[in-house]
């Protein structure tokens, strides 16, 4: 069975930076849970953020992949620099990852762990820019699919197509 690395807020754990969820209805997930081929993870949470804690984006629209090259920073709306909270937290989800065998994670998408295509550009104005959060860069990096929680149905179809090659 293939795994799937699920962000925890997606599944109704109130781990989000305004102490709230992001939790999914979708039958899809739904049916993962049940499964049993869920790997619930928070990053933040595991980095040693607080719930609830300041809003955070990666500065300079930069993205996960300059965060973990050294190359940017994670900042609150004060300029607290939060970076080794984030990357603290994107290590243990690959290692839990890697030691459930996922090949396959579903994120909150906008998040600067977990956004997989659109992130925060560093203004705190809400504004999006193209570019993947610390985690989901990590994950790619090691051969893991990242998808958003907008993406359940291809994401489901990825899972599908890798059983029918593995089995």
């Amino acid at each position: 069975m293939v795994r799937v690395l699920v962000s925890a807020c997606l599944l109704g754990e109130k781990v989000r930076y305004n102490g709230g969820d992001a939790a999914s209805t979708d039958a899809v997930l739904r049916q993962w849970t049940a499964e049993g081929r869920v790997v619930t993870f928070c990053p933040e949470v595991a980095g040693g953020l607080g719930v609830p804690r300041p809003p955070a984006e990666v500065m300079d629209g930069r993205g996960g992949v300059a965060v973990l090259e050294g190359r940017a920073r994670i900042a609150t709306r004060d300029g607290s620099d939060v970076t080794m909270a984030f990357l603290a937290g994107a290590e243990p989800a690959l290692e839990a990852a890697r030691a459930q065998n996922v090949r396959v994670a579903l994120l909150k998408e906008g998040s600067p762990s977990c956004g997989s295509h659109r992130i925060n550009d560093g203004s705190f104005t809400g504004r999006r820019i193209e570019g993947r959060g610390v985690t989901a860069a990590l994950l790619e990096r090691h051969g893991i699919r990242v998808f958003s929680e907008e993406e359940i149905d291809l994401a489901a179809s990825y899972v599908d197509g890798l059983e029918r090659t593995t089995s």
